[in-house]
């Protein structure tokens, strides 16, 4: 069995795509996915899982909100190792010490190709952004490491404008979430 945290892509934000907890977990469960657990009200869910590709798995989890809810949502599955690679390549972390209450990470539905990627500004464009915030990223295979010195509410970096310059899906957890997700999925038993 794999461990498995799936992030689901704009359900209960702002009185929109309402999803309960307890609802969701039942869902997960009746995928024959175990040890379903969900942190906080925004779309995460750790369960464990005998398939090991996360593109199928996550198909059948946004198939079956689809019917249950009626709203398509994506949803973006990393194993625990891969938490485990995100937080120890921060580079906002560990190159800079930066405070983490200013640090998020967008996860992407699939890695950017170098074309698509020459859609983003370039790296001296990305310290100031167009409302004068020393806002930064930096695109990590299928994350995008984010530093937001005046919150992530005030960046021009957000979920919309990745999904618009990459072509792909994306969602953005805080650091204090990214590390509270990896230490559930850490505690619990093989």
């Amino acid at each position: 069995m794999k461990t498995f945290i799936s992030m689901l892509r704009g359900i209960n934000v702002s009185g929109q795509n309402k999803i309960r907890m307890p609802e969701l977990k039942r869902l997960y469960e009746s995928l024959n996915l175990a040890n379903v657990v969900t942190y906080i009200q925004s779309g995460n869910v750790l369960f464990d899982c005998a398939e090991q590709d996360p593109a199928p798995l996550a198909r059948a989890i946004e198939a079956k909100i689809a019917k249950s809810f009626g709203t398509p949502v994506r949803v973006l599955l990393r194993d625990k190792n891969r938490f485990q690679q995100i937080i120890d390549n921060n580079p906002f972390v560990n190159q800079r010490n930066e405070k983490p209450e200013k640090l998020h990470v967008t996860f992407l539905s699939d890695s950017p190709s170098g074309p698509v990627l020459s859609n983003l500004p370039v790296p001296e464009d990305t310290k100031r952004s167009r409302a004068g915030n020393d806002d930064e990223f930096l695109v990590y295979a299928k994350e995008i490491y984010l530093f937001c010195p005046n919150g992530y509410g005030r960046t021009k970096y957000s979920n919309n404008f990745f999904e618009r310059k990459l072509s792909v899906s994306a969602t953005t957890r805080n650091w204090r979430t990214v590390n509270t997700l990896y230490e559930i999925a850490n505690q619990r038993q093989p």
